[in-house]
């Protein structure tokens, strides 16, 4: 692990954003909560947020660090479902292992909660979109 004990604690943020494509009437269903293991959104938003806690445990080089804020949001489009995480920390390093681990999470649950109505989903396009504190910013 790079050591950051000698880096100054501030307020880190991060946010990333990836894809799901889904059939839409696969779709449909799953805005209705009528999908065959139940409400596969907000199981799906708690496996991101759990996923956020247990992101040192999942990439090994990556710091234990205090999250302070975790936010998963949906964005319903024509082809699928978006899911944008937001992280908050006030630490030594950054979030932005959390914010990609939060999507990718919450990405598979969704596929695992669906799969039985569509086999044809893809995930996609899992990126950083943002981040904050530190030495360097980053906006894409």
């Amino acid at each position: 692990m790079i050591d950051v004990s000698e880096k100054e604690k501030s307020l880190r943020t991060a946010e990333a954003d990836g894809f799901i494509k889904i059939k839409k009437e696969t779709l449909d269903k799953v805005m209705k909560k009528e999908g065959p293991k139940g409400d596969g959104l907000a199981l799906s938003k708690v496996a991101g947020i759990t996923a956020v806690k247990k992101t040192p445990f999942l990439i090994p080089m990556c710091h234990n660090i205090n999250i302070t804020h975790c936010n998963i949001e949906f964005k319903l489009e024509k082809e699928g479902i978006r899911v944008i995480s937001k992280i908050k920390s006030f630490d030594r390093t950054g979030v932005e292992m959390e914010a990609l681990t939060a999507v990718s999470v919450t990405l598979l649950n969704i596929y695992d909660m669906v799969k039985p109505m569509d086999k044809s989903m893809e995930i996609t396009d899992i990126k950083l979109i943002k981040k904050t504190g530190g030495k360097t910013d980053v906006r894409k």
